[in-house]
């Protein structure tokens, strides 16, 4: 029953990482190379963020213990993930191709590597155990929907390069970049003043991940047509 368990958690994972490689054409640039190296840029990033959050910032556990919660200083904390669009923009930029395979190349890998790092050894050493908890195929689906996140992060990056980028859309682009490092902060915040369950903040997650994505796939679209 274990192994059962370990075993849909990772199809859980895996299907839509393998789904979206081979099935959406990017597999015909032969550009696994390019997702490793993408997945390298992924835990290089965060090694520097790492870096400037242990220099920068102080430790604020004892804040968390005593009640206190500083808004401030989580903004700046969020705010070192802006090194998260410049670790995608190298990724795009090393691989050739079209807008599409760039995206997708850039997406899957900076995906694979954050489920490497974040959720292997939880799945590893949680989903194998003798009890069945919900709290893992929970993960399994918020991996998901971070690879959706990141691929409409790699789309936006994408078009803010592009000089033939419509201007009606410049502000657009900016403006979901801007906000992009504070994702996560606004959603915990919606979800901390509605209370929200585990399974409703996955859900507002997914809403509002979606409603970025095809906002970025509709400009996505009108400029490639133009370049047609």
């Amino acid at each position: 029953m274990t192994l059962y368990h370990f075993g849909n958690c990772l199809a859980l994972i895996l299907a839509p990482y393998h789904m979206a490689y081979k099935y959406s054409g990017i597999s015909e640039y032969a550009t696994l190379s390019k997702c490793v190296y993408a997945g390298g840029l992924y835990i290089f990033t965060q090694l520097c963020k790492m870096l400037l959050l242990a220099t920068f910032f102080p430790d604020t556990d004892s804040n968390y213990i005593t009640g206190q919660y500083n808004v401030f200083l989580e903004i700046l904390k969020a705010t070192v993930d802006l090194a998260d669009l410049l670790g995608m923009y190298f990724a795009l930029n090393s691989v050739p191709g079209k807008g599409h395979a760039k995206i997708l190349t850039s997406a899957v890998g900076w995906a694979c590597a954050e489920v490497l790092v974040s959720r292997s050894i939880l799945l590893w050493v949680g989903a194998r155990g003798s009890e069945f908890d919900w709290k893992y195929v929970r993960s399994c689906a918020e991996s998901n929907v971070a690879l959706l996140q990141h691929s409409a992060t790699a789309a936006l990056v994408w078009l803010w390069t592009r000089s033939d980028l419509p201007r009606k859309h410049s502000p657009i682009v900016v403006s979901l970049l801007a906000i992009t490092p504070y994702k996560g902060l606004i959603e915990d915040a919606i979800g901390s003043v509605l209370s929200l369950s585990a399974w409703a903040m996955l859900g507002l997650k997914a809403i509002h991940t979606t409603a970025i994505s095809l906002t970025a796939l509709g400009m996505y679209a009108v400029l490639a047509q133009q370049i047609q």
